[in-house]
């Protein structure tokens, strides 16, 4: 299993790669930030209700010749103008592919401050890229429903 440092290296190459076009990526994405606000789930702390919401996103691609697949996950609280995330990034075998939570925590990998914020530039340059150019990118995007258990 790699560590945070080992995977955050290697991101910060593959975002320089792609940027050069020599990597094509696969992205799968499932998000509940679409939903109707009606059908999302809330949670009430300390007299605060949070409207909840949760992201997928898969990545994938081919990096020094072997397969990379990395899935992050975030769930995001909302009241207002008040934002909480709690993010998750995994690293599982090729043949995991699903967005459940309890199949992936074998395959995590600590998620700090600075490998969020590569992941996210990761994003955002592969989110441009598919805009401008979507022959390097390939992306899947769709709605899921979160459900809560009380």
């Amino acid at each position: 299993m790699k560590k945070e440092d080992e995977l955050l290296k290697e991101l910060t190459d593959m975002v320089k790669e792609t940027k050069k076009g020599q990597i094509k990526w696969k992205l799968s994405c499932q998000t509940t930030e679409y939903n109707d606000e009606a059908v999302k789930p809330t949670v009430t702390e300390d007299g605060i209700t949070w409207t909840v919401d949760e992201c997928y996103v898969s990545y994938e691609c081919t990096y020094k010749g072997s397969d990379f697949v990395m899935i992050t996950y975030e769930m995001i609280h909302t009241a207002g103008d008040k934002r909480q995330t709690t993010n998750l990034v995994f690293l599982p075998p090729l043949g995991i592919r699903y967005f459940d939570i309890s199949t992936l925590l074998p395959y995590s990998v600590p998620a700090s401050n600075i490998l969020t914020y590569e992941i996210h530039t990761l994003w955002l340059l592969l989110l441009e890229m598919y805009k401008s150019d979507n022959t390097s990118v390939e992306l899947d995007a769709s709605s899921r429903e979160l459900m809560i258990e009380e």
